[in-house]
């Protein structure tokens, strides 16, 4: 396992594209970014070129945020919405090398029906799930928790595993966020436990606050050795809201290192 940093959230107090040499200087070697869309991909290229990191994962576009969207997968009737989106998404993880993609259900209408809600999803799981793969980007989806995000369709570990279930495609896992997983399941190195092989990508920050690792009350350290006896041996990513200066919150980024070996 590798550290990774979502220049989403971290070096906030900065533009985008300066966010990579940030990282880099902090001593991140791999980046994250959630919606790389919303910026220039040739900017974004020369970021982070000159900064030397690699990009694995972004986002697919997950609908207006405006209007209070957060993701189309789970959207009856937003099919063509979210295929574009799927376009613009491989676009940019071919333009920055990320092999890896987060499709978000989002929230649906609440008077349709799950069967319906549920056939929308998995449909559109498969498809993102082959066209990405055909240019050998692995789709993740995310299960998040229904506090930060009400309405939200993929709301639990158990929700997020049905998902896999119903598509059941090989080229198709499960973004795994510890911070949502501490706070809609009873124990967090259990829920590793029983996602297993499915984890494809991991995230996390501390709970409560949603801050820097030390900030809460969750054993992270534990959770990555959970994570490891599971099997899972890829980027363990910091999506945390920084409590300060993000350089001021990097101080935990030596006993994660030496907990990923």
């Amino acid at each position: 396992m590798y550290l990774a940093a979502n220049l989403t959230m971290l070096f906030d107090d900065r533009p985008m594209a300066d966010r990579f040499a940030a990282a880099g200087t902090a001593g991140f070697r791999v980046v994250e970014v959630q919606f790389p869309h919303l910026h220039p991909l040739e900017e974004l290229q020369r970021a982070r070129d000159a900064a030397g990191v690699e990009v694995v994962l972004i986002n697919v576009p997950a609908g207006d945020p405006d209007r209070g969207e957060a993701g189309l997968a789970a959207l009856p009737g937003r099919e063509a919405d979210f295929r574009a989106a799927v376009e613009t998404c491989a676009r940019y993880a071919r333009g920055l090398g990320a092999r890896k993609v987060n499709v978000l259900a989002g929230k649906p209408p609440l008077d349709i029906a799950p069967d319906v809600i549920w056939q929308t999803l998995t449909e559109n799981l498969r498809f993102a799930a082959d066209r990405l793969g055909k240019e050998d980007i692995v789709v993740q989806t995310e299960p998040i928790n229904p506090v930060d995000v009400p309405g939200v369709f993929l709301n639990s570990l158990a929700a997020g595993l049905e998902a896999l279930e119903r598509a059941d495609h090989p080229n198709l896992g499960l973004q795994f966020d510890l911070y949502h997983m501490a706070i809609t399941e009873a124990s967090l190195n259990d829920a590793i436990a029983q996602a297993g092989k499915a984890i494809g990508h991991v995230q996390f920050a501390d709970h409560p606050g949603r801050h820097e690792p030390g900030s809460g009350s969750l054993d992270l350290l534990s959770a990555l050795a959970a994570l490891k006896a599971a099997g899972y041996d890829d980027a363990v990513a910091a999506e945390y809201r920084p409590s300060k200066r993000t350089e001021e919150t990097l101080h935990w980024m030596e006993s994660f290192q030496a907990a990923l070996g």
